[in-house]
């Protein structure tokens, strides 16, 4: 993974957005794509880039809310992304329903449908996808802003408005839930 943008260039930034608004596209050209994997990683291929797009709509029309002092624009991005994640939990919910019942060796479909389905397979497992469904949302927000936004507890914390031993015990919940329903050892 490559190190996250400097913070008090993005501050900067935002800061400069305020009066020359094009200066907002540096937000994006820095952030863009861990934002879409992120998104894409919760909901799939079709909503991610409408999903990642809006998050950077968003923050641009409230960019002036921005604060450097409550935390790094990483972390806010990453909430407002969530926060429209949450809005598509529909679609996560029947990612995950669908991946769970998937077989590796079970394609369907035509041939664009069979490519997709082995892909997805390969990339999340169907026990995976079950055990991620079964978690609260909250559980979920937590554990894949760590897992697949790469987000430190102070981000979660951030991004998410909740304190930071709210993070931990939320990420500790969950990982020990999906160790068991994955039957993972203890160390994992």
């Amino acid at each position: 993974m490559t190190a996250p943008p400097d913070v008090d260039d993005d501050a900067r930034i935002v800061a400069a957005s305020l009066a020359e608004p094009e200066r907002f596209t540096g937000v994006y050209d820095r952030h863009y794509a861990a934002v879409y994997r992120y998104v894409h990683g919760r909901l799939g291929p079709q909503p991610a880039d409408d999903v990642a797009a809006e998050t950077f709509l968003t923050a641009f029309r409230r960019r002036a809310d921005f604060d450097p002092a409550r935390g790094a624009l990483r972390a806010w991005l990453f909430g407002i992304a969530t926060r429209l994640v949450a809005q598509h939990r529909r679609t996560e919910e029947r990612r995950y329903r669908a991946l769970s019942r998937l077989g590796a060796d079970r394609p369907h479909g035509g041939d664009e449908d069979r490519v997709a389905s082995a892909v997805d397979a390969q990339v999340i497992k169907p026990e995976l996808a079950a055990a991620l469904r079964a978690l609260s949302a909250k559980e979920r927000d937590v554990l894949l802003l760590v897992a697949l936004a790469d987000l430190s507890h102070d981000e979660v914390a951030v991004a998410l408005g909740i304190p930071y031993g709210t993070v931990g015990s939320r990420l500790n919940r969950a990982r020990r839930k999906l160790r068991a329903a994955l039957t993972l050892p203890e160390g994992t």
